[in-house]
C-alpha cells in the first residue's frame, strides 16, 4: 500500500508532533523589547531590550543581540523556518534542513525552497553532523526537538555550540521526545520567543492575535455541531510492522481537529502519537472524513483517493469527504488555516 520511507526519516517524522517538557518561557532583562518600526529592530545591541534569557529544556540561553546566523535543523519539521518567515526574519537564515514541499500558504513552500542550506551534506541521521554544524559559524541553533542535539546522533550538543558562542533552542514540548502533549498554544510559545529573541514580539503578538481570533471566529460557527470521526495519516509513509503505521492518535492534530469541530476517530488507539494499526482495525473503524497530511509527496490527493477506493463501508468514501493539508495542520504560524480548512471540510453547511 505505501512505500518505505528510510529508518531515520521515519524517526525523524516522529518529531513532526514533538513533545515532551513544559512550554518554554522567556525572561527579559532591562526594558521591553522594542517595536518594530522603533529604529530598534531586529540585530540592534544595547539599549534595545537586550540582554534576553530563555529557559529553554532546562538551559538558559542569554541573547545580547538579536542572532544573525541561524541554522534550522529536522528536514521533517517545517514549525521554526516558518515561524522565521512568518516574523519577517529569512535573512538570518544560513542554513536550513527543514522542507514539507508544499503550504496552505500561498509563496511558503518556494520561499522556503530559496532559502540556503550551507551546501551541507547530511549525516545518517539525515541532518547536519557535528563538524559541519560547527563549521557554519551560528549564532543560533533551532531544533524540534532534543534529537537534533543528541551527539548519538552525530550532532553537535548544546554545550559544543555554548562553546563556540552559539545559543540553542528546542521548540515547545520538545524537550523529552514525547509528541503526544502537543497543543496550538504550543505554536503560539514558539512564535513569541522568538519574537523576544529577534527583538520583534510586536509581529509575534500581532500574528498570535490575528490567528486566535481566526481559530475563534472559525469555531464559533461550528459550536454545537455534531463531531464527525475523522481519520489523519501521512501518505504514502511507513513507519511500523503494519500496513497503518502512520495514523495520528494524540498531538497537536487532536487539538486542530477540536476547534474544527471533528473528533479523531482513532484518538484511543494510541497512547502516542502514532498508531501502528492493522488493515482489519482500519476497516472496522467508522471514519467519517479523511484528512492525508503531504510530507514531500507529489500527489497526496491521489493517495486519499485510493484510501477511499479501498474502504468503500466508510462515510468518508461515500461521501468523498477528504482534504490534504501539510504545514498548516503542525506546530507552527498558521494553525489557524488548518481549523479553517478543516471546518469546511466537515461542516460545509456551516459556512
Amino acid at each position: 500500500m505505501s512505500r518505505k520511507r528510510p529508518v531515520a526519516i521515519a524517526v525523524t517524522a516522529l518529531c513532526l508532533l514533538a513533545a515532551g517538557c513544559a512550554d518554554s518561557s522567556t525572561e527579559t532583562a532591562g526594558d521591553r523589547l522594542p517595536k518594530s518600526g522603533s529604529g530598534a529592530g531586529p540585530g540592534s545591541g544595547a539599549g534595545s531590550g537586550y540582554p534576553v534569557t530563555v529557559e529553554n529544556c532546562g538551559e538558559k540561553q542569554t541573547f545580547t543581540k538579536a542572532p544573525e546566523r541561524v541554522v534550522v535543523m529536522n528536514g521533517a519539521s517545517v514549525a521554526e523556518v516558518s515561524s522565521l518567515l512568518a516574523l519577517g526574519l529569512g535573512d538570518r537564515i544560513v542554513a536550513n534542513q527543514q522542507s514539507y514541499g508544499r503550504s496552505e500558504v500561498k509563496g511558503r513552500a518556494e520561499a522556503i525552497k530559496a532559502l540556503p542550506t550551507g551546501d551541507v551534506k547530511p549525516n545518517e541521521a539525515y541532518d547536519i553532523p557535528r563538524e559541519a554544524m560547527l563549521g557554519l559559524r551560528p549564532d543560533l541553533v533551532l531544533s524540534i526537538t532534543s534529537y537534533g542535539f543528541d551527539a548519538k546522533n552525530g550532532f553537535a550538543t548544546r554545550d559544543d555550540l555554548s562553546s563556540v558562542s552559539a545559543n540553542s533552542y528546542i521548540s515547545p514540548q520538545g524537550c523529552a521526545d514525547d509528541p503526544s502533549r502537543m497543543s496550538v498554544a504550543d505554536s503560539h510559545t514558539l512564535l513569541r520567543d522568538l519574537g523576544r529573541i529577534f527583538g520583534v514580539s510586536d509581529r509575534a503578538e500581532k500574528l498570535i492575535a490575528e490567528s486566535q481570533k481566526h481559530i475563534d471566529t472559525i469555531s464559533a460557527k461550528v459550536d454545537g455541531e455534531k463531531k464527525p470521526n475523522v481519520m489523519v495519516l501521512f501518505s504514502n509513509m511507513v513507519m511500523g510492522g503494519n500496513d497503518f503505521s502512520s495514523i495520528v492518535a494524540n498531538g497537536i492534530i487532536n487539538d486542530i481537529l477540536t476547534k474544527a469541530g471533528g473528533s479523531n476517530a482513532f484518538a484511543n488507539s494510541s497512547r502516542n502519537t502514532f498508531a501502528d494499526l492493522s488493515k482489519e482495525k482500519v476497516a472496522a473503524t467508522s471514519v467519517d472524513a479523511l484528512v492525508v497530511v503531504s510530507y514531500n509527496d507529489p500527489d497526496p490527493e491521489a493517495y486519499a483517493e485510493k484510501l477511499l477506493k479501498e474502504f468503500p463501508q466508510w462515510p468518508a468514501a461515500k461521501n468523498s469527504t477528504y482534504t490534504v493539508l501539510s504545514d498548516s495542520i503542525y506546530l507552527g504560524p498558521s494553525n489557524d488555516v488548518a481549523v479553517d480548512k478543516l471546518a469546511r471540510t466537515l461542516h460545509p453547511g456551516a459556512f
